[in-house]
């Protein structure tokens, strides 16, 4: 999964082009961190790194300038960011008994992270953030962040789901009770019927309703809650997906799309200043 397109794109860039971007004040790198694990029926495996990979690089796009200035040079309102290829990897040991998910231990990806980090901010980039998009990484992403913290004092290293950037704006698009935007249930699957709809398999639609004993463990992706509950996904769902997909859409999905590319570029505007 290696985007080529974007005008931010790592990968798409010769290494002086790099070197002289990381080199500007207030220059950012992003790092999607996503999964390769089940979806249900009706959605890819890849779905959390698809999406969060889109996220990154959109909102990215949004505040960098892509005229196609050369290297080190700058337009006066533009960010100098660049977004990594994503780590498809993450811990996901609890959608293993479905199979098709290929899962990591929590040292070894918080060691990847710390490894990355380690290595690209040799180009010195004043700020890194790991832009996660699954669930199951938001414990990782946060003692990395710690960690790598420490180990790059000189570097702002920041972290972030960014599904829950969403309690900004997504009470005003979403139809599903809490609970229907878990695994691919309304959010995950609106999104990619907008981005990917020839991903999305709409004749296998399915999910089991998200329900907790606990009032005071999160009930979705969105939901907060102060109890960390051990979470068997296969005692909950035949299918594998958790949430509502009753009333998903691709239109539904662009607005939540453009809700989050907008809570981002204003992050990294501010990070940036």
């Amino acid at each position: 999964m290696v985007d080529t397109s974007s005008a931010v794109a790592w990968a798409a860039k010769p290494y002086p082009e790099i070197e002289a971007i990381a080199e500007q004040d207030g220059s950012i790198l992003v790092v999607p961190v996503g999964a390769l694990e089940q979806h249900g029926h009706h959605l890819p495996t890849g779905t959390d790194t698809i999406l969060v990979d889109a996220v990154a690089t959109a909102g990215a796009e949004r505040v960098a300038n892509t005229g196609g200035q050369r290297a080190g040079e700058r337009v006066a309102d533009d960010i100098p960011v660049l977004t990594t290829p994503p780590l498809w990897l993450g811990h996901s040991p609890h959608h293993l008994p479905f199979g098709g998910t290929v899962s990591a231990e929590f040292d070894t990806l918080s060691d990847t992270l710390s490894q990355i980090a380690d290595s690209a901010l040799g180009n010195a980039f004043d700020t890194l953030l790991f832009l996660n998009g699954h669930g199951g990484n938001r414990p990782l992403i946060a003692a990395a962040t710690q960690r790598v913290g420490a180990e790059q004092p000189d570097t702002e290293i920041l972290g972030l789901t960014y599904f829950e950037l969403g309690e900004y704006f997504l009470d005003d698009v979403r139809e599903s009770d809490l609970g229907g935007m878990a695994h691919g249930g309304e959010l995950e699957t609106s999104l990619m019927l907008h981005l990917h709809p020839e991903l999305v398999d709409d004749e296998r639609l399915a999910a089991t309703e998200w329900e907790t004993e606990y009032d005071q463990a999160p009930a979705d992706l969105l939901g907060s809650g102060p109890l960390n509950v051990t979470l068997d996904v296969a005692e909950w769902s035949d299918s594998g997906a958790m949430g509502d997909v009753s009333a998903v859409s691709a239109a539904k999905g662009e607005a939540m799309f453009e809700g989050f590319v907008d809570e981002l570029e204003a992050l990294l505007r501010t990070v940036h200043e």
